[in-house]
């Protein structure tokens, strides 16, 4: 794993160390060299990179990384800019013109939202392609539960955005009472549009400057 560049390195030093971790990096060298995995290595932990723990104030939770060429980059929901929109952020996209009047943009990467403290974390960091869940229950559950409790311990408030049963599994984390936890089902199509209305955009931002905190500005750029 290389270096994060940023106070998450810290947090997860002993973390790695363990055997549950070893194990599943063990997991990892092989499935990339025998089959086609989806991030390539090096985007694995995108999020971590670039939405420091420091700088986190909000974390949207998802399930693990798009199955198919071109779309996963290491933060979950968002693809490359040159990918076609795929239909659970198409769905996320609607929610956000329907909550906050946001223009839908022509491309489907949300480094923007990174960029300003939203932690685009998946519950599996990795995926076969064509294969959902497929590295599910091989460890990366572990660290992820780590990476919200040490969330969790913040004493700045976090907006946790869980979408989808996945998500959902680590509510049960979030005991501080500072932070704010938003749950709504999952926004693929697979959902029947159960995802609409839950207005997590708004609601999101409303805590925010509740707590003085600075609005994310959810407009992705068109590119």
């Amino acid at each position: 794993m290389k270096p994060l560049q940023n106070d998450w390195d810290e947090i997860i030093a002993d973390e790695i160390k363990k055997p549950y971790y070893l194990k599943l990096r063990d997991f990892l060298k092989s499935e990339y060299s025998t089959r086609k995995i989806y991030p390539v290595m090096d985007d694995i932990y995108s999020a971590l990179r670039v939405t420091s723990y420091q700088n986190t104030k909000v974390v949207i939770l998802g399930q693990d990384p798009y199955i198919n060429e071109g779309e996963a980059h290491g933060m979950c929901f968002s693809v490359k800019p040159s990918a076609k929109i795929p239909p659970s952020l198409r769905n996320v996209y609607k929610e956000l013109q329907d909550d906050v009047g946001a223009k839908i943009p022509n491309n489907g990467y949300l480094m923007k939202w990174a960029e300003q403290g939203v932690l685009l974390l998946n519950t599996c960091l990795t995926v076969r392609a064509g294969v959902s869940k497929s590295h599910a229950g091989k460890g990366w559950e572990e660290l992820t539960t780590f990476i919200i409790k040490r969330l969790n311990d913040k004493q700045s408030p976090i907006v946790f955005l869980l979408w989808g049963r996945d998500a959902q599994t680590k509510q049960e984390l979030v005991t501080n009472p500072i932070h704010k936890v938003l749950v709504s089902a999952h926004p693929s199509p697979l959902a029947g549009g159960k995802f609409f209305g839950c207005k997590h955009f708004s609601r999101t931002n409303e805590f925010l400057k509740s707590h003085n905190l600075q609005e994310i500005d959810w407009q992705i750029d068109d590119v």
